[in-house]
Formats: structure tokens, sequence, C-alpha cells
């Protein structure tokens, strides 16, 4: 299984940047999707999911209200819009495959992470 997080680095804070992720050796269509991040100095936190089943999507409230996660089943990816990003936001971003809806236990190994900054 592979998990490419991609994206633009780098911000303004109140900003907007997408993210990809790309997964490949899953029958991607069966699996809950999640985002998550590590900012410096934190743990890593689940903040984002997409159902496999109907395309529900959780937020966690720290994102609420400015993230959107959607996924394409045909190209295997799922994307994460940051609008109206904040300092705070910043972190190394990535992506799995979940135990569950709504559950951040994952299934598979971390790919790399994708940076990202926002900063004045």
């Amino acid at each position: 299984v592979q998990l490419v997080e991609s994206g633009p680095g780098l911000a303004k804070p109140s900003e907007t940047l997408s993210l990809t992720c790309t997964v490949s050796g899953i029958t991607f269509d069966a699996y809950n999707i999640g985002w998550f991040r590590q900012a410096p100095g934190k743990e890593r936190e689940g903040i984002s999911c997409i159902s496999s089943s109907d395309g529900s999507a959780f937020y966690t409230d720290s994102i609420k209200g400015r993230f959107t996660i959607s996924r394409d089943d045909a190209k295997n990816t799922v994307a994460l819009q940051m609008n109206s990003l904040k300092p705070e936001d910043t972190a190394v971003y990535y992506c799995n495959a979940l135990l569950a809806f709504a559950y951040f236990g994952t299934r598979e190994s971390w790919g790399q992470g994708t940076q990202v900054t926002v900063s004045s």
C-alpha cells in the first residue's frame, strides 16, 4: 500500500490551500480515508475523514467550517481543501485508511506527509 500526500506548502493567514492524498495498493472505494496532522512538538491527530459508503464527512472542531474533505474513487484520491488558514494549522499533513468511519485508528503504515506552513 502506498499513500502519497501532496500540495503547495506555504500560505498566508486567511488563504486557501488544497492537499491531495493518492492511494494505491488497496481497493480504494472500500475504505474510509482520514486526514491527520502533526504540528511541531505535538502528537499526530486525526482531523477529518470521509466514508467509503456514502461520502459522509467528519471534522474535528478545530477545522469544522474551514476545511472540506472529498474523494474521487475513479482516481483513488482524497482531497482536503483548507480555507481561512491560521498559523496554528501549520503542520505535516498525512492521510491513511481508517479502521472505521470517524474512528482514527489506521490500517496502513504512514506516508511521508506534506508540510503546510501558514505564516505572514
